[in-house]
């Protein structure tokens, strides 16, 4: 062959590959992907006369928790953005996923490297008589170039897979900064909680202790007896240990906030308060509505979608992989005359690449990637099944707790006048110290019932709003 039609070659080589390249790039292999049914209810068991949920309410914006009217947990919340670990590892996490996606985008396009090399060498000689053959040298100064056609779409089934791996891993960092700020919330409202226990149980040793100073007094005029004394000072006691466990319970709230908000215990504090808590409004979203807005449903289905692409890329493995290789370069025994054009080299042509046997075993990474795909569509469904359970469990907790407040008010009223009264009667001489030591205790436990139902019932709205992926309400 002579040198001109060596140079066509490569002319005539490139546009046959790349016609068979064209004609076969239909041939992406693997199913096509159709999002798993669920069965969704057209509305919530427990909704009940909820009203409906709609832009404009606060309760479903991304800053949900501005609904409850705290600056203080505003300005917390911030922190969150700021400075929660948490976060910052969801975030990397998301980042891999991207260069993730963007090493399997690398796949399409060709991969250049470059090569030198210096060599000294010596062969031994034929014969006996010829002696050693002397020393020589050899240079070399090239390039090399590989391309993977993607024929059957196997290049194209990973990125597709890591490009929805990414779009999960986003959702994942979205229901990271959800978890963050209602946790942040939850604990922050039980904080306010604490605060109003201790603020009641201050309020009942203030009163438990007037009234051991006038049983004591009247046990010193000679008209009371000593049970009456010890009775009124094992109430003030109990009171004041309850006092302290509720300072234990602020704490350890306290401390919480300060790790969400990336900070250590010991140099973060919040401000105790005297103030009722907070109600918010709790628009309802339908179920169709909570799908779309749920970050950990749409994880789940994107994680679906990208074991669905996982299955053709297994597919493609089991066909032959074509290629265009090309090398180029110069290669001389002297270095002085290495980049000449008789020291010059080249090769082009296509590869084509098959596995004879494998013993099954892409035959198994098929069916690998089919069972997990199964197995994703069973954690979509089952995360849709527990999304709908977790809105229907606080919508009832919602609306019970709200009755169950009502009731339990009227009874801190009567509470209140039977201790009065209680009181009256002693003091009148009518009664014995144990009807005040009872109607005293009876008011302090209803007084702390309604404190612990408002703080459920603000525990329950702050669960909605994650539940619903980040607004809800009445």
């Amino acid at each position: 062959m002579n040198e001109s039609a060596r140079k066509a070659m490569p002319m005539k080589v490139l546009p046959a590959v790349a016609a068979a390249a064209l004609l076969l790039a239909g041939c992406t292999v693997g199913p096509a992907y159709v999002r798993p049914t669920v069965d969704a209810p057209a509305a919530f068991k427990e909704a009940g006369d909820w009203k409906p949920a709609s832009p404009q309410d606060p309760a479903t914006s991304d800053t949900w928790w501005t609904a409850f009217g705290d600056p203080v947990l505003n300005a917390l919340q911030a922190r969150v953005e700021v400075s929660n670990q948490n976060l910052r590892a969801a975030e990397a996490q998301y980042r891999q996923a991207r260069a993730l996606a963007d090493g399997a985008r690398a796949s399409w396009f060709p991969t250049f490297n470059a090569t030198a090399g210096a060599t000294r060498s010596a062969t031994a000689a034929s014969t006996a008589s010829a002696g050693s053959a002397p020393p020589a040298n050899s240079f070399s100064l090239g390039a090399t170039a590989s391309w993977e056609l993607d024929v059957w779409g196997r290049i194209a089934r990973n990125v597709e897979a890591a490009d929805l791996r990414v779009e999960a891993s986003d959702a994942d960092l979205a229901a990271a900064r959800l978890s963050a700020h209602a946790t942040l919330a939850q604990n922050y409202f039980q904080l306010r909680a604490a605060d109003r226990q201790k603020f009641f149980l201050d309020a009942a040793v203030a009163a438990y202790e007037r009234s051991l100073s006038l049983t004591q007094n009247r046990y010193a005029a000679g008209v009371a007896g000593k049970a009456d004394v010890v009775q009124a000072e094992s109430a003030l006691r109990s009171a004041r240990a309850s006092a302290l466990d509720a300072s234990l319970s602020r704490s350890q709230y306290e401390h919480a906030i300060a790790v969400l908000v990336g900070e250590a215990p010991a140099g973060f504090a919040i401000a105790s308060i005297d103030a009722p808590l907070p109600v918010a409004s709790v628009p309802v979203t339908l179920p169709s509505t909570l799908l779309e807005r749920r970050p950990d449903i749409a994880a789940a289905e994107r994680r679906v979608a990208a074991a669905n692409a996982a299955i053709g890329a297994a597919e493609a493995a089991r066909f032959p992989v074509l290629g265009l290789s090309a090398s180029a370069g110069f290669r001389r025994s002297d270095l002085a005359d290495l980049i000449t054009t008789p020291s010059r080299y080249w090769s082009l042509g296509p590869t084509l690449a098959a596995t004879l046997f494998d013993a099954g075993a892409k035959k198994a990474a098929v069916g690998q990637a089919a069972a997990t795909w199964e197995q994703a569509v069973a954690t979509y469904r089952q995360t849709v099944l527990v999304a709908f359970q977790e809105v229907e469990d606080n919508l009832a907790a919602a609306r019970l707790l709200e009755e169950a407040i009502v009731e339990q008010t009227a009874a801190v009223a009567a509470a209140a006048e039977a201790e009065t009264i209680a009181t009256n009667q002693y003091r009148a001489g009518t009664v014995s110290y144990l009807n005040v030591v009872t109607a005293q205790a009876t008011h302090l436990a209803a007084r702390r019932s309604v404190n612990d139902l408002l703080a459920r019932r603000l525990l329950a709205a702050v669960l909605l709003a994650k539940n619903a992926g980040g607004g809800v309400g009445r």
